[in-house]
């Protein structure tokens, strides 16, 4: 309006553009009243004090749009469908798969995803030493050879023939 005012009150007006959204068939948020000091969380819809939100200078209000524990929940999915295509039901799929415990072990609890660094596909679900392990060998099976016939008892000494140039055993 020339004087700077709507035509209708903010209720009137907001009324009417939910219910427009609503007729094109588009879902319109309901306002909820927060006290002050609160913030509601959209994916647990709880009204959570500031102490449980995260800083996010970005935002109009300089709180994060999830609560940590929802926010946590977000970024732990958001990983694995990132890096490995995985969602957690997925990945849980795989640990029930294999008892609840680590393929290579069998004893201690299936909690690290193990992929092929070259590939990048999922090999399996291994506790945390062994996913190590793996890692610490550079998935080289050869030298994964070496470690078990060096934990048998075969020891691997390379003899020297010439100064520099050595001859593995075979």
């Amino acid at each position: 309006m020339p004087d700077g005012l709507q035509a209708y009150c903010r209720e009137c007006s907001a009324e009417y553009y939910r219910q427009r959204q609503e007729a094109k068939g588009k879902k319109v948020r309901e306002k909820v009243s927060v006290p002050l000091g609160y913030k509601r969380c959209p994916q647990c819809s709880e009204a959570k004090p500031h102490s449980d939100w995260e800083h996010n200078k970005s935002t109009s209000d300089g709180w994060a749009s999830y609560c940590r524990p929802c926010r946590a929940q977000r970024n732990r999915a958001s990983h694995f469908k990132r890096k490995y295509g995985l969602t957690e039901a997925e990945r849980d799929e795989l640990i029930a798969s294999q008892g609840g415990v680590c393929c290579i072990c069998l004893s201690a609890p299936a909690t690290q995803v193990d992929h092929c660094h070259k590939t990048g596909s999922v090999r399996g679900v291994l506790c945390f030493n062994c996913n190590s392990g793996l890692g610490l060998l550079r998935d080289d099976p050869e030298a994964a050879h070496r470690a078990a016939d060096y934990l048998e008892g075969n020891a691997w000494k390379p003899t020297l023939v010439a100064p520099g140039v050595y001859r593995l055993p075979s």
